[in-house]
């Protein structure tokens, strides 16, 4: 715990601030870790000078004891934002740790010349900023790690999204080609896809391809028969394409039991019995024109 009582650091900053920050800049300015290309010299520049100040304030207010302190909310805020911030720039951890760590040299050129003669003193305000310092570097981890966290869930989400089209392939026809493992959280994305295509079109046949799918097992299964029944209580029918002889004997070896779901080998073959139950068909053109009709009927 630190003794606000018995440190002079307040007053330190406040009457070498300028000084402090100018050589901060510098270092940071010629450091190997600048990102010239992700991070601007004047932005640098206010965020350095408004992170200096606030840390003065919080300091003159006398809690120095932790960072947690209601005196340093404006600091951490200030640190949370930058965090985020530089996490979807394109960031490291480490990067932005040292926006704060960095600080320490020009903190501590200024504290030996504020007491020298006095190197119990200058112990004591050298671990008081390091402790301080550390905290707050240790905060914009943390923040970072949980905005680059909450990015990768929003990537996964989307790639959820986009790797689980409903096409329409035909009037009241539509195809969900799936690619990849079919866990619970992309059951319900594709679930709820088909679904709202459903009611968006009115289709009366729905063909899920798994020709994409690596391999099926219990869930997999379960899954499907669960989008399967939950398009039929909208309305639509199910054929499931893309059945291959691995999956197929995998299917019969796990006892799983299709019901009377209708499965194809390839999605043409599923199109054309789609077709079929809407009362269509492709035919040649030339049957088409020798028969007085157009090429689709």
């Amino acid at each position: 715990m630190i003794d606000a009582a018995k440190t002079a650091l307040p007053d330190i900053i406040a009457n070498g601030e300028e000084e402090i920050l100018a050589e901060w800049l510098r270092l940071q300015l010629s450091a190997e870790s600048l990102r010239p290309d992700l991070l601007r010299e004047g932005e640098l520049r206010e965020q350095s000078r408004r992170f200096l100040g606030l840390v003065r304030v919080a300091l003159q207010s006398g809690d120095i004891g932790s960072v947690q302190g209601a005196a340093w909310a404006p600091v951490r805020e200030m640190l949370s934002d930058l965090s985020r911030s530089r996490a979807k720039q394109g960031f490291s951890p480490s990067e932005t740790a040292t926006f704060v760590l960095s600080l320490k040299q020009p903190l501590f050129t200024r504290l030996g010349r504020a007491l020298v003669g006095d190197s119990e003193a200058l112990q004591r305000e050298v671990w008081t900023a390091t402790t301080l310092l550390d905290r707050l570097a240790l905060h914009t981890t943390e923040v970072f790690q949980k905005g680059r966290e909450e990015i990768i869930a929003r990537q996964q989400q989307e790639m959820l999204e986009l790797s689980t089209p409903v096409v329409q392939l035909w009037q009241d026809v539509l195809a969900l080609p799936l690619i990849g493992t079919l866990d619970s959280s992309r059951t319900q994305v594709v679930m709820e896809n088909l679904l709202q295509q459903i009611v968006d079109t009115g289709a009366r046949i729905a063909i899920i391809d798994i020709t994409g799918v690596p391999t099926v097992d219990t869930l997999t299964a379960q899954h499907l028969l669960k989008t399967v029944a939950a398009a039929r209580l909208m309305g639509a029918d199910c054929i499931i394409s893309g059945i291959r002889p691995q999956i197929a004997q995998t299917i019969v070896h796990l006892g799983v039991t299709l019901n009377d779901v209708t499965t194809k080998a390839t999605m043409a073959d599923a199109f054309q019995i789609a077709l079929a139950r809407v009362g269509m068909a492709v035919v040649p053109r030339a049957v088409a024109i020798a028969a007085g009709t157009p090429s689709r009927v």
